[in-house]
């Protein structure tokens, strides 16, 4: 591009930088604001939860690189109803054939209970509403969720149509299920609408679109249709998301034969807060995942608002007792990880590291337990961390009763090491039985220095000499020299990289069999003594599981280290 707007442009084989515009306007602009002068929502107060829909399975199953089968989508459907939700996304059923088969497990072995309803989203297309259908004969309960995009890019650049085809497009669909449903004869149907891309559709244009499909489907106020009005990206600030809600609500026909329904992500950081305006403004039911699992940015963190109501007097009907527990399903189950400082839910959101925030948490505490007040207030916690199953920590310094967390944040404050979370399980107990032994407190250099000794500086009975690995389309052979119990070694080996060749190599020797199940990489901070440090976790064939890591101003050549750091930890 050419033009005032660029300040700099820099490209070479290895960087491409482009800078930000002096002027953004010049190719940015705001969200237009609705016109709702009279705004009624700002004067509200939330005095009751809404209705909790988890879109876990669906959306946030389908944000994950690998996505969930169905025992895990199982494992974590079960752990939802144990929250206590009642309407459950499980799938989009005509996508793939796991997704289909996983409703059929739903419902031909009895899993669903009674009073729970199953979600399933389909598109707009005869071909794909036939196989949902499918996926559902004998269903107690479900919803039926039906979208087509609304947003003038997507009528421009995806689909090429006007504003009536599009609307036509919507029609057509609510009449496809409309004439199926007979075919769940048996079944309690409730249908739902989204008019996808709704945070940046016109809300005349929404409007006349739910209208439209309203005028199929016929609600009424004894059987409603859900309405949801999805901020499918977030292009404005929460409020004006609010004032698209209120002016649907209020503009709508036979709004009390709906229940409008909110689905929020997260692209400008404020899905909570889209999420929390949108029910003041009069939204009756929010759709959202376990700590915000979607696509970009994520999705509603639905944990953290059921909390916020909590933590503000009355109960969100979904029951978070365990949130250690829930969070262990949540990771195991997609694979994810759940931040530190995510709310609620993160290790260290009930960890002070201050000395004042600490003496100031100590006073409130023993004024509770005290009986001191009728009402928590306690300073720098606005929940009691044990009626989440958790508890507050002081990590400020390491001792023997500092935990995983309080070791890896000082390795990682001090010295740039970012330990792997399951790496922070196994070095955490070492690092506790060896300050434990000491009987004190230890500096973090101390701290650095044991980890050291126990991964990096192990060099029995393997030690690299030297390592050379060669690629050509996409294979490679290594050649190395390492000591073994003292006595010199040559070995070679290939794989489909540097360190595939060097464990083929490994095993052409008569190392125990062992393959590589985890890895991580990163540079070091400014000033240490090397450019980077790799952790790598083996698992060998009799089960066992080691971390083992490496640092050399050479990448490859820390990750050759590494590999063998963990032989040495588990005596190979």
């Amino acid at each position: 591009m050419e033009g005032d707007g660029w300040l700099l442009f820099i490209s070479s084989a290895r960087n491409f930088t482009l800078s930000m515009f002096a002027n953004p306007s010049e190719k940015y602009r705001p969200a237009p604001p609705v016109d709702l002068p009279d705004r009624r929502w700002p004067a509200r107060t939330l005095t009751q939860p809404p209705i909790w829909c988890s879109v876990d399975l669906r959306d946030g199953n389908q944000a994950l690189a690998v996505p969930m089968n169905v025992s895990q989508k199982l494992e974590l459907f079960e752990a939802l109803v144990r929250c206590g939700f009642k309407e459950i996304e499980v799938g989009f059923p005509s996508a793939s054939n796991t997704e289909f088969a996983f409703n059929r497990l739903l419902i031909e072995k009895g899993h669903v209970p009674d009073d729970v309803t199953i979600q399933v989203l389909v598109q707009a297309r005869e071909d794909l509403i036939e196989r949902t259908f499918e996926s559902l004969v004998g269903a107690k309960k479900v919803i039926i969720h039906l979208y087509n995009s609304t947003s003038p890019a997507q009528r421009r650049v995806v689909f090429g149509k006007t504003k009536a085809e599009i609307r036509d497009i919507a029609v057509q669909g609510a009449r496809w299920i409309q004439e199926r449903l007979p075919r769940l004869a048996g079944t309690d149907v409730k249908l739902q609408y989204s008019p996808e891309s709704f945070s940046a559709t016109e809300v005349d244009f929404a409007k006349e679109v739910s209208e439209a499909v309203m005028d199929v489907w016929q609600p009424t106020p004894q059987r409603k249709m859900i309405l949801n009005l999805p901020d499918t990206v977030e292009v404005a600030m929460p409020n004006v998301y609010a004032d698209q809600i209120e002016w649907m609500c209020r503009n709508l026909r036979n709004r009390d034969s709906l229940i409008v329904s909110l689905h929020t992500h997260n692209d400008r950081g404020t899905g909570i807060a889209a999420t929390e305006l949108g029910m003041l403004a009069g939204a009756d039911r929010v759709e959202g995942t376990l700590f915000g699992n979607g696509e970009r940015t994520g999705n509603l963190d639905i944990v953290a608002v059921a909390l916020n109501f909590y933590m503000h007097g009355f109960h969100p009907g979904l029951d978070f007792s365990d949130l250690n527990a829930l969070r262990e399903i949540y990771e195991r189950c997609t694979g994810m990880t759940v931040p530190p400082r995510q709310p609620y839910a993160g290790e260290l959101v009930f960890t002070a590291f201050s000395g004042s925030h600490q003496d100031a948490i100590k006073k409130g505490l023993a004024e509770w337990e005290r009986g001191g007040r009728e009402h928590w207030d306690v300073p720098y916690l606005s929940i009691d961390p044990r009626d989440l199953g958790r508890e507050y920590r002081e990590v400020i310094r390491v001792n023997s009763q500092s935990g995983k967390g309080g070791v890896a944040y000082l390795l990682e404050s001090e010295f740039g090491i970012e330990l792997p979370k399951d790496m922070q399980r196994e070095f955490g107990p070492i690092a506790n039985d060896a300050v434990d032994a000491l009987g004190r407190e230890v500096t973090g250099a101390e701290l650095k220095a044991m980890f050291l000794r126990e991964y990096v500086e192990r060099t029995e009975p393997w030690e690299l000499v030297h390592f050379h690995a060669d690629g050509v389309d996409g294979r490679f052979d290594c050649r190395v020299s390492a000591r073994h119990a003292g006595s010199e070694v040559k070995l070679t080996g290939e794989g489909n990289g540097p360190i595939a060749a060097f464990v083929h190599a490994l095993h052409q020797h008569g190392v125990a069999p062992f393959e590589v199940a985890n890895f991580k990489q990163h540079a070091l901070s400014a000033g240490s003594e090397a450019s980077a440090i790799t952790y790598i976790q083996l698992r060998f064939a009799d089960g066992r599981v080691r971390w083992g890591a490496g640092t050399d101003t050479n990448i490859e050549l820390a990750s050759i280290k590494a590999v063998l750091s963990g032989l040495n930890r588990a005596g190979a």
